[in-house]
């Protein structure tokens, strides 16, 4: 059960129903092999179909995002532009908001939203989930909690052309917070507004029923490089775990390819960052890094961030082992992305069969890491049928393929 003090204690711990009453799905995922785990669905398909008859307007992708190489920027109405243009720059559908924006100075949200739909660009934007059930002080709050205020809320965003909202800050699995989760997916989906959770309970298929739910955090992810100590020590191994088992449940914004460095300098190399939106998947991917790092990335790694999808037709894990390694391979269309990251601090051999992504042969390009940790080079590779990449990693170290 939740502590009784989570939500300062202002929402009942003890769970309460009418009748007919029906428990959730407990669901162990078992197979012969890691990749029924890691290929797997059963928990999205749990649950109950779409409660949305109309769906074309949610559309995936990927979004700039400026919060994590400057966590003042939401403030600043022309650093949050520049970001909006690194999206055009990149050929990205998004660009994401975070906290305080209502704070802006040299412009406002407004503005921004209409500066971006200029661009053929989206604006998400963050809110803190709180009310008096947290106590955090991040803006704007108050809204998200309160049913006439969210529903207010949401139908100006339609208004303005604002495409996604990311809630933060829940901090509690209470029935009364669970049923906010919802509250907040059908008052979003009434107005066609998509939704990110942050701060979050484990995704548990909810995007079956409401699939304007693109993705949920609920892992530690490269923000934890701006204030925990110990995240760049352990997040190799922590990288080479996740897709075995937080990611097998659901989305997980992670907001990949951070390759600067934060208040905590990362021990990852360039190409094991530059493979995580491979390795992870996210419906709505955020990437976050400054605008400056990804202009000055050389043609083909600038390329790669261009045109990586978030949406697969399908997933194969080609090779792995929980903490120490994962190789996943994933299509789009016609097009195979493959990723790469080694966990350990131990250089790293692969001989991948790709036979299973390419019975008549493959050509694409493979992205590696240099002898420096901190430098990409590519190379053209064209495979028989049958063959096998080869492939030497870095410690702590990856690579990242398209197809």
């Amino acid at each position: 059960m939740p502590e009784e003090a989570e939500a300062n204690d202002l929402v009942s711990q003890k769970p309460s129903s009418v009748l007919p009453w029906h428990t959730p799905w407990r669901v162990a995922i078992i197979g012969k092999d890691l990749s029924a785990i890691v290929e797997s669905s059963m928990v999205e398909k749990l649950n109950p179909p779409a409660a949305i008859a109309e769906t074309a307007w949610i559309k995936p992708g990927r979004a700039s995002w400026s919060w994590w190489s400057d966590a003042a920027s939401p403030r600043n109405f022309a650093t949050l532009k520049k970001f909006v243009d690194l999206a055009v720059t990149m050929g990205w559908e998004y660009s994401l908001v975070d906290a305080n924006w209502d704070l802006m100075e040299g412009g406002t949200i407004e503005q921004l939203v209409k500066y971006a739909h200029s661009k053929n660009i989206g604006i998400w934007m963050w809110y803190n989930s709180g009310g008096a059930h947290n106590s955090v002080t991040e803006r704007p709050r108050d809204i998200m909690s309160d049913p006439v205020k969210r529903k207010e809320e949401f139908k100006k965003l339609a208004d303005w052309g604002v495409k996604g909202v990311k809630v933060d800050f829940f901090q509690s699995d209470k029935q009364g917070i669970i049923r906010q989760y919802f509250d907040i997916l059908k008052d979003a989906a009434d107005n066609r507004i998509m939704v990110n959770f942050h701060g979050c309970t484990l995704p548990r298929g909810w995007n079956r029923t409401w699939p304007n739910l693109l993705s949920m955090e609920a892992a530690r992810g490269a923000e934890c490089y701006g204030f925990d100590s110990l995240f760049t020590s352990q997040a190799p191994r922590h990288n080479a775990t996740l897709p075995f088992t937080r990611n097998v449940v659901g989305s997980m914004d992670y907001t990949p390819v951070a390759l600067s460095d934060q208040r905590f300098p990362h021990i990852t190399t360039f190409a094991h960052e530059l493979a995580l939106p491979v390795i992870f998947e996210s419906g709505i991917l955020h990437f976050a890094d400054r605008v400056d790092v990804y202009t000055a990335l050389p043609p083909e790694c600038k390329d790669f961030l261009k045109d990586i999808p978030v949406v697969w037709d399908e997933t194969r894990l080609l090779e792995g082992a929980p903490g120490e390694y994962c190789v996943m391979a994933r299509r789009s269309g016609d097009s195979w992305y493959v990723g790469g990251i080694n966990g350990t601090g131990d250089p790293l051999n692969l001989s991948l069969d790709m036979t299973i992504i390419g019975k008549s042969g493959l050509k694409g390009i493979v992205i590696l890491d240099g002898e420096d940790p901190r430098y990409l080079q590519s190379e053209t590779v064209n495979l028989e049928a049958g063959g096998r990449l080869n492939l030497s990693l870095l410690p702590f170290g990856g690579f990242a393929a398209a197809f």
